[in-house]
C-alpha cells in the first residue's frame, strides 16, 4: 500500500466585536435598528423566536425581512432570505452592500448574536458572487455586535458555480 501525505490547512476568518451599537457607524447603526424593529413584526407563533433582517442596497434603500413561520415547519422562510429575495425582486441592479440580523426571544433581544443558518450563509454567499462585491453582515444582541466584512466568511467551502460544472463525454 502506497503511504499517502495528508495535507493539513486551516480556515480562518476575522471579525469585529462591539459591546453597543452606539460604537457602530452611524449607517450600520441605523441598520441594526431597522432589523430589531423587523424582528418584532416576525411571525413566529410556534418557536416564539422572532428574527428581523435588514438590507442595505447600493442605493442607500433598506429593506426589510422577517422569518415566517408554518405549522408545516419546511414550509417557514428565514429573515435573511426574505430580505433578500424582496430586495432582488423589487430592486433589481441595486444589489445590497450589507446585512443586519436581531432576534427576540421571550419579548427580550438575544443575549448573543445570533449567525445565520446554513441555507441563509449559502444564499448571502451567491448574492455576493451575482453581484461581484462582499456583503457586510452585522450580526445584533442585547451585549454584543458582530461585523463580518463579507458574508462569504461565514460559509467555507461553499458550495458554487464551480461545483455545477459538468464535464461531457
Amino acid at each position: 500500500m502506497k503511504d499517502v501525505m495528508l495535507k493539513t490547512k486551516n480556515i480562518t476568518f476575522n471579525y469585529k466585536e462591539f459591546d453597543s451599537a452606539e460604537e457602530l457607524n452611524p449607517a450600520d447603526r441605523e441598520l441594526l435598528s431597522s432589523a430589531i424593529e423587523a424582528a418584532k413584526n416576525a411571525y413566529a407563533p410556534y418557536s416564539g423566536f422572532k428574527v428581523g433582517a435588514s438590507v442595505l442596497l447600493s442605493s442607500g434603500k433598506i429593506i426589510l425581512g422577517t422569518n415566517v413561520e408554518n405549522a408545516a415547519f419546511p414550509s417557514g422562510i428565514c429573515a435573511e432570505r426574505n430580505a433578500l429575495a424582496n430586495a432582488s425582486a423589487n430592486h433589481p441592479g441595486d444589489f445590497p452592500v450589507a446585512i443586519a440580523v436581531a432576534a427576540i426571544s421571550g419579548n427580550e433581544l438575544t443575549p448573543v448574536p445570533v449567525s445565520p443558518c446554513g441555507n441563509c450563509r449559502q444564499v448571502i454567499a451567491e448574492e455576493e458572487v451575482r453581484n461581484g462585491t462582499g456583503i457586510r453582515v452585522i450580526l445584533g444582541s442585547a451585549n454584543k455586535i458582530h461585523v463580518i466584512e463579507k458574508g462569504g466568511d461565514l460559509l467555507p467551502l461553499q458550495f458554487s458555480r464551480e461545483n455545477l460544472k459538468v464535464t461531457r463525454r
